[in-house]
């Protein structure tokens, strides 16, 4: 009775002190109160890259950083890694984390006998190459080594008996230099701060390819990590809503990890700070993302209030990009012209890329008129396709145009994929690269799409990448050095002397969102869920297992998970298990061997 009486007086108390607080906490701030959306936690280092010195002179026990350490400091000076540096000699040291991630570092130093703070140098790196370079440096492949979007070189005071949480950026990698001489600076712990969504993995995949596992599970981290306040393109640079490299983020998000506040936060900001006639990012295809990305985003979510709200915007913007197209049938919009970086000095190229993105933005926007029962945008939308087809441009024997012409239907899907398919995956790119994937498929082609995933996005993996990089040049695979590693000088530096664009050496972001294709492809066309009814009200399941013994795994809908586990039967058949909500309607399609 006691012991009941005790649970109810503790139920009753614990809940009214929470909310005294909380209620203090609001009063002192008033309307300055913003709560947080994103969790921090600690991580220590799993390994010592490189130090300095190591005959333990000017660093001590430095597999004291290696160490668990709970936070808190103590007057005790046992159980410390020391630095010290000569006029001679700099004492520094380069540890890895294990895997990328975005936030900062705690320090925890000493007791030591002077109180005078002591100068350190804090230098962050995706790769241990950027982590080991110098911002200006007059080295050609290092001078890109830059504090844009975020410090990520920068000098601070450690204190006396003290900690310090400092750092907003994506690395892996972190090497401090001791800056002042003659003085012992004890650390008890150098930690990372781990910034993200505490939010559940709920798609997942499985199956006997491992690597390919790998490349899913490597894809959700890439964009869990820059769903931040906002979805961000990059978690170093550029750290912006950029619309377009949403549209695969947010097919990632939908499959991995269902509604999130995120999606709809960042499209409504691309939509309030971008007033018409004005293109999103200043880029006319950014816009058509837009409307596309909300089509698909309604057909997995089936938030129908929220596709209302932008019901005034999209017709504006539809009828807009209606007007900018010529009387036979060939767009003609203003704005930055732009598919991606590969591509941006092909104008003939991202000529034909914007005229599919033309005919998928009026397709995806007559979806939406027809589930807003609106007859005067689906006209609208029926014209604008009527006069489209007027018109066919080339593919230029590129594998972007290729990708987007076959996927409006503007070419054959056998045509698309012959271009894409030539010499394999050379000339794929991280973003567009989805879109090829998205062609082969549409074809058949999936056995060869999966040796492209695992050839192309899995030679990251083998170069030490544990996120997906905003560009990779499949070529500079053979002769570079992993990024976890010092460059050997004799190898090719594949993040410091590669790249061109935005992504020139080590200015390209390791951690890049819109590459993240590969765990969309899988999700929707190997175990094979493709939604049919907005919400995902009917989901057909057709797998294509191709040389794969078994997959399983889960999909997102409002409604809970769909599980299936697909296995190939000795006789070649696969039998398929399936576990649905209630709600949701499943449709089971003829499997592809």
């Amino acid at each position: 009775m006691r012991f009941k009486l005790f649970n109810l007086i503790i139920g009753i108390i614990i809940p009214f002190f929470v909310f005294s607080q909380n209620n203090v906490l609001k009063n002192n701030f008033k309307d300055n109160l913003e709560q947080d959306e994103i969790t921090r936690s600690y991580v220590n280092p799993v390994k010592i890259v490189w130090q300095s010195d190591n005959q333990n002179n000017l660093i001590k026990n430095s597999d004291v950083l290696l160490k668990s350490f709970r936070g808190q400091l103590s007057t005790s000076g046992e159980g410390m890694c020391n630095l010290r540096s000569s006029a001679n000699k700099q004492a520094s040291i380069l540890l890895d984390y294990g895997t990328e991630l975005y936030g900062g570092i705690q320090i925890a130093a000493g007791i030591r006998p002077e109180k005078k703070p002591i100068k350190l140098r804090i230098r962050f790196g995706e790769s241990v190459s950027e982590a080991m370079s110098d911002c200006g440096s007059e080295d050609p492949g290092m001078n890109s080594a830059t504090n844009d979007h975020s410090l990520r070189d920068f000098e601070l005071d450690m204190p006396w008996l003290g900690t310090v949480e400092i750092g907003n950026s994506g690395f892996r990698f972190v090497r401090i230099d001791l800056l002042d001489e003659d003085v012992d600076l004890p650390i008890k712990a150098v930690r990372a701060i781990s910034r993200y969504r505490d939010v559940p993995y709920i798609g997942s995949f499985k199956s006997d390819n491992e690597r390919l596992n790998k490349i899913w599970e490597t894809g959700a981290y890439t964009v869990h990590l820059n769903m931040q306040e906002y979805l961000w393109d990059g978690i170093k640079r550029d750290r912006l809503v950029w619309v377009g490299d949403m549209h695969p983020e947010v097919a990632t998000i939908n499959r991995v990890f269902g509604a999130n506040e995120v999606m709809n936060k960042s499209l409504d900001f691309a939509k309030n700070t971008t007033p018409l006639p004005g293109w999103m990012n200043g880029m006319t295809t950014y816009s058509m993302w837009w409307v596309i990305v909300h089509r698909d985003l309604y057909l997995h979510q089936g938030n129908f209030s929220y596709l209302k709200e932008q019901h005034d915007y999209l017709t504006a913007l539809v009828n807009q990009i209606a007007k900018q197209i010529d009387k036979n049938g060939k767009e003609n919009l203003n704005g930055q012209r732009f598919l991606d970086w590969p591509t941006s000095e092909k104008p003939d190229v991202i000529h034909s890329g914007i005229q599919a993105l033309t005919v998928l933005t009026m397709q995806s926007a007559k979806d939406i008129a027809n589930w807003l029962n609106d007859p005067a945008l689906k006209k609208t939308c029926d014209d604008a396709l009527n006069l489209l087809k007027k018109y066919t441009p080339k593919d230029h024997n590129n594998k972007q145009a290729a990708a987007l012409l076959s996927l409006a239907d503007i070419i054959p899907a056998e045509k698309g994929t012959s271009v894409i398919l030539e010499n394999g995956s050379h000339d794929f790119a991280t973003f567009y690269g989805y879109y090829m994937l998205e062609a082969l498929a549409k074809d058949g082609k999936y056995n060869e799409a999966m040796d492209i995933i695992s050839d192309y996005w899995g030679a990251m993996l083998d170069l030490g990448a544990t996120t997906f990089w905003e560009n990779f040049n499949y070529e500079e695979r053979l002769t570079a050095s992993p990024i976890d590693e010092l460059p050997a000088p004799s190898k090719y530096d594949i993040h410091a002397d590669g790249g061109a664009y935005c992504y020139v050496g080590l200015r390209a972001s390791l951690c890049h969102g819109w590459a993240s294709g590969p765990t969309s492809w899988l999700t929707e066309h190997v175990l094979g869920f493709k939604v049919l009814e907005p919400g995902s009200k009917t989901v057909q399941i057709k797998p294509n297992l191709c040389n794969l013994k078994f997959a399983e795994g889960t999909l997102p809908t409002p409604y809970g998970e769909i599980y299936v586990k697909h296995t190939r039967l000795a006789n070649g058949e696969v039998k398929s298990e399936i576990k649905a909500p209630k709600m949701v309607r499943i449709i089971e399609g003829d499997v592809n061997l």
